[in-house]
């Protein structure tokens, strides 16, 4: 045992000199988070398709993506969030899985969050049998998972359920069918090990203490608050 000052600072290089040494510049490493939201208008949200940069106000839109980037990058300073917005406005499966690969897997996210499903109904309501509908939806989000895993197999899958609200656009009409898709979401989450995050029954009971054009004046879209709230959802389910 070291008994001088001397004795006690050779020890201490000696047992320095046996640990291997880090990486240059590791301490100074950044430990950035990508994150990317992807979806149809209800992501999309009036973003800035032109800037491609993350983080940046306008390419956030003005939605559930941009408030979440606010708080994550507030709360959490050390990830160093670098938040994407490529949700485009009309999008259902196939148009997401035409546009994957360059909007998707090229940006390598650590967390990948999607909402889609609402166009799915909306775009074939009373043109198509409700089987094949959700069918066809609930095939090719399914696929498009795979394909995700498969590219990118530590990348983090956050599915966010389809809502509406009945007021607007969503009728009588919209039922079961909707539900049946609602159902299908969930089924690809859980196939994929994906975070599922219910956001249907958590608008219903929203709009039971005050109207569902609160939320969604259309029954479709959000109000302010109907973003605030899926936001703070999101913040609350998603684990990250």
């Amino acid at each position: 045992m070291p008994t001088t000052r001397r004795d006690f600072l050779a020890a201490t290089a000696a047992t320095i000199a046996t640990v291997p040494h880090l990486p240059l510049g590791l301490s100074r490493a950044r430990k950035e988070s990508v994150l990317l939201f992807q979806g149809d208008s209800i992501t999309d949200c009036g973003r800035n398709r032109a800037s491609a940069a993350a983080n940046n106000v306008g390419a956030l839109g003005t939605g559930y993506p941009f408030l979440l980037t606010g708080m994550l990058r507030e709360q959490f300073p050390a990830r160093d969030f670098q938040v994407f917005n490529r949700g485009v406005s009309g999008n259902i499966v196939p148009d997401l899985s035409a546009r994957w690969q360059v909007d998707t897997l090229d940006l390598k996210p650590a967390v990948l969050s999607i909402l889609i499903g609402v166009n799915d109904i909306w775009h074939t309501l009373g043109k198509s049998p409700a089987a094949e509908v959700v069918s066809t939806y609930e095939t090719g989000y399914a696929a498009l998972l795979d394909r995700t895993k498969a590219a990118l197999p530590d990348t983090k899958i956050v599915v966010l359920e389809p809502f509406v609200l009945r007021v607007g656009a969503v009728t009588d009409a919209w039922f079961p069918e909707f539900d049946q898709l609602r159902a299908a979401c969930r089924r690809v989450a859980d196939r994929a090990g994906a975070r599922f995050i219910g956001l249907h029954e958590m608008f219903q009971r929203r709009a039971a203490k005050s109207s569902p054009a609160y939320w969604a004046a259309d029954g479709v879209h959000p109000t302010a608050a109907g973003h605030e709230a899926i936001a703070r959802e999101w913040l609350d389910k998603a684990g990250v």
